[in-house]
């Protein structure tokens, strides 16, 4: 068994992969000579060398759509967005071209592509480098995307993003890039896409979560006065409805942990879908928890503005005990 750091997994899955197929290649900035800015790629480049590993312009329109026109082509590439703020201005190229390939051409061609992107706040790199930005994504037909909560979903999850024969998009949170944990790197480990993972079990409260807030969710259940199913979500899109909402069932209330903003976030779609699926099961209105509707501040603030175990804590216990909403922190400021 590995104890690997999060990037340290995402390297190794992209190595077995592209050992298991020729047609795989990576590019972007600083994949190559660097390694990768967080280390995504390191020994790559050595292994398998330029043509393969491939160090691109600043230019993410250009590089995506190189990418585009190789995936269509018969190759299956692997592209890095540095940030994923930068993918902003290559957009179309993911979700006007890639992503409407399949339909666009009547199934006759499809985009097997694979786009890879730090995302998240935590680490103290401002407001125009802190966004998770699944909002860009979520909902395009023809995307699929998915969020590691650390080194053993990260290895499965990048190794089903390249073997899908569809756009795929990684959200990696930075975060927990250093983060180590002890998994069985198999080269066949592959975690489905679409599958989610309950981790722990409870009979008060779901609580989904994702990508870094997994971690928090799990701390905050761990001393808690309340048992809970804490829902790793892995995937936004398509997510897990049939889990979530079993286990809602179960418990009878719902939670949802978000880094995003409350405005335009991924518990929506999940606090919506399972309240027409399961309202006679709900004993009172879910709850999401998530950062204020504000940019991502520095410093002190920045821990401020992402939900805290503490925080999930304090609110839950409000929760299950009143069966109510408590206010969130920024709303009692005001």
């Amino acid at each position: 068994m590995k104890r690997l750091r999060m990037n340290q997994a995402i390297s190794l899955a992209i190595a077995e992969e592209m050992e298991r197929d020729e047609r795989i290649f990576l590019m972007g900035e600083d994949v190559a000579e660097a390694e990768g800015t967080f280390k995504t790629s390191e020994g790559l480049l050595a292994r398998f060398g330029p043509s393969r590993v491939r160090d691109t312009p600043i230019s993410e329109m250009g590089f995506l759509g190189a990418a585009v026109g190789a995936a269509v082509s018969g190759m299956r590439p692997i592209v890095e967005i540095m940030f994923i703020e930068f993918l902003g201005v290559a957009l179309d190229q993911l979700v006007t071209e890639a992503a409407l390939m399949r339909y666009l051409s009547g199934g006759a061609l499809h985009a097997p592509l694979t786009v890879r992107g730090s995302a998240g706040a935590g680490l103290g790199f401002g407001c125009q480098h802190s966004q998770t930005l699944e909002r860009w994504l979520v909902g395009t037909p023809g995307l699929k995307v998915v969020v590691p909560s650390g080194a053993r979903s990260a290895y499965g999850l990048t190794k089903a993003a390249i073997r899908d024969d569809d756009p795929v998009v990684v959200l990696e949170p930075r975060a927990l890039y250093g983060r180590r944990e002890a998994f069985d790197a198999d080269p066949d480990a592959v975690i489905p896409i679409g599958v989610g993972e309950v981790l722990g079990q409870g009979d008060d409260v779901t609580i989904v979560a994702l990508g870094q807030t997994v971690e928090t969710a799990r701390s905050a259940a761990a001393d808690a006065s309340w048992a809970a199913d804490v829902v790793d979500l892995r995937t936004i899109q398509p997510w897990d409805h049939e889990l979530v909402a079993e286990s809602v069932e179960k418990t009878g209330r719902l939670v949802t942990v978000e880094e995003n903003q409350f405005t335009g976030g991924w518990g929506a779609e999940i606090v919506s879908s399972i309240v027409s699926a399961c309202f006679v099961s709900l004993k009172c209105p879910p709850m999401r928890l998530t950062a204020p509707d504000v940019p991502v501040p520095y410093g002190e603030l920045e821990r401020q503005y992402l939900p805290s175990a503490d925080y999930v804590r304090t609110q839950v216990d409000v929760f299950v005990k009143t069966d109510t909403v408590p206010s969130a922190w920024w709303e009692e400021l005001s």
